[in-house]
């Protein structure tokens, strides 16, 4: 399964009968994954099946869904208030009874009667309407595809970047591994000189006990157990790298790790090569993480 950015946009649109619909998905970073929705009025019952269908291809991201329907033909019908009609007719019969010769009531004259006739939109019926949503939802699946489709093509990018930055960390401890400072007999030699120093300085100190504190300040500036576990971090993270899916929540855990061992190694450096290997590898962890973020 390949990666997956968090970040994508999507569109797409297509005309039913008389309507025109167009859905757009946009997707950035999140936590969890968060969908929102602007859905046109009249339409609310779309809901349902928009949650459905991104939640089953997204895991991550707040994922914003917004939908325009619009007519491009409008039809108009009178209606007729058969009460007001009623009254209408009634009130002429009964004034008409006292009148000689009434005018005739025309057409123009009911018209003129607020109320009585009411020109509104034209409903299709329900079968029109039942072919008009099922395009839309189809349309929702489209775009809800493409999406995943763009945040797999960022997430490929992103993939080869990580892996890049992932050799770097690798190399960088090789480097820490192999420094001089770090060989026995450079650490003999560092040891014996400090000593002898301090010793000539003060003839007063007990050498039995010089030489376990200096022992024991060996074995804490070790670099071994850092430098073993910096190496199954990268083994791990390019075992998640080649898993794919939405392993964005792990690789973040392993840059935590990545960051506690270099600090380890700056604090207990004894060589400018190594500390300056050290800051590299933080500023490289620093971007490592940074766009593990932008991964499902």
């Amino acid at each position: 399964m390949a990666l997956q950015s968090m970040t994508g946009f999507a569109r797409s649109e297509g005309t039913v009968g008389r309507y025109r619909w167009a859905w757009e998905l946009r997707s950035v970073n999140g936590k969890g994954l968060d969908i929102r929705m602007r859905l046109p009025q009249g339409m609310e019952n779309f809901e349902g099946e928009v949650r459905r269908l991104v939640s089953q291809y997204v895991t991550r991201g707040n994922v914003q869904v917004g939908l325009t329907v619009q007519v491009s033909e409008n039809r108009v019908e009178a209606v007729l208030n058969r009460e007001t009609l009623d009254a209408v007719l009634k009130l002429r019969q009964d004034l008409g009874a006292g009148l000689v010769d009434p005018a005739p009531l025309t057409l123009d004259a009911l018209l003129s009667i607020r109320g009585l006739v009411e020109f509104k939109e034209a409903a299709d019926d329900v079968d029109a309407l039942a072919r008009r949503d099922a395009d839309v939802l189809n349309g929702l699946e489209q775009a809800v595809h493409a999406l995943c489709e763009m945040r797999r093509i960022e997430g490929d990018a992103l993939c080869r970047l990580l892996t890049d930055q992932v050799q770097r960390i690798e190399e960088l401890a090789h480097m820490v591994e192999a420094d001089p400072s770090r060989q026995p007999d450079e650490i003999t030699r560092k040891l014996e000189s400090q000593i002898a120093a301090l010793i000539g300085a003060a003839a007063t100190l007990d050498r039995d006990r010089l030489y376990a504190e200096a022992a024991l300040l060996a074995t804490r500036a070790d670099l071994r157990e850092e430098i073993d576990r910096l190496k199954a971090h990268v083994a791990a993270a390019r075992d998640l790298l080649a898993m794919g899916g939405p392993v964005g929540r792990k690789l973040d855990f392993i840059a935590q790790e990545f960051n506690r061992e270099s600090n380890t190694i700056c604090s207990k450096s004894n060589s400018v090569a190594v500390t300056s290997a050290g800051i590299e590898l933080k500023v490289v962890i620093d971007q490592f993480r940074e766009q593990v973020q932008n991964l499902e």
